[in-house]
């Protein structure tokens, strides 16, 4: 059975992902205010972005590494950008860590 993994855009700027089996009812439950705690919140939401996968157990794991991402990240793949996310994900080490006083 086809999964989903989506992206949702909340009324304060703010990105809810998510995977489900019915992509279109999951997105009205969301609407409803019958989604999760963290969309009931900050509705209305929009449907930015998402993705087909043939099992739900890939479904999920990609849901889970896109909840890691930076909001730039999320942004690029929104944008379809995929070019650009290895960029996004290189961790900028050039900022000295100042350790405490003691």
């Amino acid at each position: 059975m086809v999964a989903y993994v989506y992206m949702l855009r909340c009324s304060d700027g703010s990105f809810y992902v998510g995977s489900t089996r019915l992509l279109h009812a999951r997105e009205f439950q969301h609407q409803l205010g019958m989604g999760a705690a963290y969309t009931r919140k900050r509705l209305p939401v929009e449907l930015v972005w998402h993705e087909e996968y043939e099992r739900v157990s890939e479904a999920f794991a990609r849901e889970k590494q896109v909840q890691n991402w930076s909001r730039a990240k999320r942004l690029a793949l929104i944008a379809g950008d995929y070019e650009g996310l290895p960029a996004l994900a290189r961790k900028d080490f050039s900022r000295r860590r100042i350790e405490p006083p003691g």
